[in-house]
């Protein structure tokens, strides 16, 4: 395996400064963003660190440079849109960009890029379904005739108000992964692995790593800390980040011994990408620099 972090926890670096603090933090991979240039929409959103709508042969050419001369590889490239937005204009954009980002991985010489399925939040899954096999299979098929893979991430999207009741992503269970991978077979169609999001959710997470394995292309490195007092007052239909708390690995619930044990089980051997979504450590650059290296001497004794 090979331990990285996700980029779009430094927004306020360039591409060379955040590979170059990747080797001197010890990390051998990144996963860069890659959303639209623009304003984010989100937390974690918006954030491009590479252009993929203005990526030249000199673009291509200068990362190609950086990669070489820091050692420290791609592991993919991220964009998590909503394809399957109500609102049909972002969905047309999203779809668009989402092309974008493979063929940019594709001349990259990448294999794998990762994103969500997207929800129509207002409804239930059999709703959203036939919008779905509507509009994956061709991105799918787009994906693998370039040489990419695809890592769905299988984070709900349901955290704020207006992503309520539903969130902004279908494949947020065992349950779903497996009908989504019946109706879509494909070799390049998978995870990017978050173990986090079971935790709120109250799943196991060895027993899904076991189970989806061969489906898994991409690992992110999250933990999440459930405060059994507040899920006692709320309950579990409650917004999620009521009850629960993203936080750095290690300082969850998250059994990373247990985590990796099953991913090793599974021959899993590619990156395992740290996602600092942790407010503890966001109050300026350096902390979540910190918040990187103290995330890679913990995970280091798993990945080393």
């Amino acid at each position: 395996m090979q331990l990285g972090f996700v980029s779009a926890i430094l927004p306020d670096l360039s591409l060379a400064e955040v590979l170059r603090f990747a080797a001197e933090a010890g990390y051998a991979c990144v996963e860069i963003m890659c959303w639209p240039v623009g304003k984010a929409e989100r937390r974690y959103a918006g954030v491009t660190h590479i252009d993929v709508a203005t990526l030249d042969e000199a673009g291509v050419a200068e990362i190609r440079r950086l990669v070489a001369e820091t050692g420290v590889a791609i592991s993919g490239l991220g964009y998590y849109p909503n394809p399957l937005s109500p609102d049909p204009a972002e969905a047309a954009v999203a779809l668009e960009h989402l092309r974008q980002v493979i063929l940019a991985a594709a001349r990259l010489g990448l294999d794998t890029v990762n994103t969500f399925v997207g929800r129509d939040w207002t409804r239930s899954l059999a709703e959203n379904w036939p919008r779905f096999l509507e509009t994956w299979p061709p991105l799918v098929a787009l994906a693998e005739g370039q040489g990419v893979r695809i890592g769905i991430e299988n984070c709900p999207m349901t955290f704020t108000k207006d992503e309520w009741p539903g969130g902004k992503n279908l494949a947020i269970s065992p349950a779903i992964w497996g009908r989504m991978f019946a109706e879509i077979p494909s070799p390049a169609f998978g995870l990017n692995f978050d173990p986090s999001h079971l935790v709120w959710q109250g799943m196991d997470i060895p027993r899904a790593v076991r189970a989806f394995g061969e489906r898994i292309f991409h690992v992110h490195a999250k933990d999440a800390r459930l405060d059994r007092d507040r899920l006692d007052r709320v309950g579990i239909l409650a917004h999620p980040l009521e009850y629960h708390t993203p936080k750095l690995p290690g300082l969850g619930d998250v059994d990373w011994g247990q985590f990796f044990g099953a991913l090793t089980d599974t021959g899993y051997d590619g990156p395992v990408c740290v996602e600092v979504e942790d407010r503890a450590y966001e109050g300026s650059l350096e902390r979540r620099l910190a918040a990187l290296r103290q995330s890679q001497r913990f995970l280091a004794q798993y990945v080393g």
